[in-house]
């Protein structure tokens, strides 16, 4: 995972680390396909919302789509944190990018794999920041 460079300010570097953190779970997460390791990051009534699919919403939901998709796909990718900008005491929206590759299961094909993210992150009264609100959109050419 690739780091954002240190915000000005003692609070905002606290709030950017621990923020960090929860990404750098979800890409272990993502990348060893454990869908409980990647419930753990989202807020439990959080929202997940890939491209093509209804939303997800809750944790019930949020496991059948990780589920879903890590029996279809591998990852191999890595997050790059782009922005972090905490918006309430509360509330943060992180924008990250991704690189890497994903092998299609099925056939055992490996591709290049490219996004572009964002996140809304919750931080919870027991102090702990959690996903929200996750959406992406892949940033590869479309095929011709």
């Amino acid at each position: 995972m690739k780091f954002l460079a240190k915000s000005a300010g003692k609070t905002a570097d606290v709030v950017q680390a621990d923020i960090e953190k929860v990404l750098q779970t979800y890409e272990l997460a993502l990348n060893a396909a454990d869908t409980d390791k990647v419930l753990t990051v989202f807020d439990p009534d959080g929202v997940f919302m890939a491209p093509n699919s209804p939303s997800a919403v809750g944790d019930d939901a949020i496991r059948a789509a990780y589920s879903g998709i890590f029996q279809m796909i591998t990852f191999d990718t890595e997050l790059t944190v782009e922005e972090i900008v905490q918006v309430a005491p509360k509330w943060a929206f992180v924008r990250t990018s991704s690189n890497g590759h994903v092998t299609v299961n099925a056939i055992k094909q490996r591709v290049p794999d490219a996004n572009h993210e964002l996140f809304i992150f919750h931080q919870g009264d027991d102090d702990t920041w959690k996903i929200a609100r996750y959406s992406f959109a892949t940033t590869n050419p479309l095929p011709r």
